[in-house]
């Protein structure tokens, strides 16, 4: 089982991937998201998406300064204003 993930800026498609789970750093605190999770949207603080591609695998991290964090039936859609790197 996976979750699809897109990572998007103003700009471009940053990532389009299946993962196993995304901690993505929210405004009310950061939140996990695996396939499956219940739909909801946040809004996101400066901080590290940490990626992660396995279960118990070490995570990749990307830094994003604000944005919205909608999680779907589809998948987890990260639209941040700017990512760094």
């Amino acid at each position: 089982m996976a979750l699809h993930f897109e990572l998007v800026t103003p700009a471009k498609l940053v990532r389009s991937e299946d993962v196993h789970m995304v901690v993505v750093p929210g405004t009310e605190g950061e939140f996990g998201v695996l396939e499956g999770h219940a739909p909801f949207m946040s809004t996101i603080r400066d901080g590290a998406l940490q990626i992660f591609r396995t279960a118990g695998g070490t995570p990749e991290t990307i830094q994003v300064r604000g944005g919205f964090a909608e999680v779907s039936e589809t998948g987890l859609t990260v639209l941040a204003e700017h990512v760094d790197g």
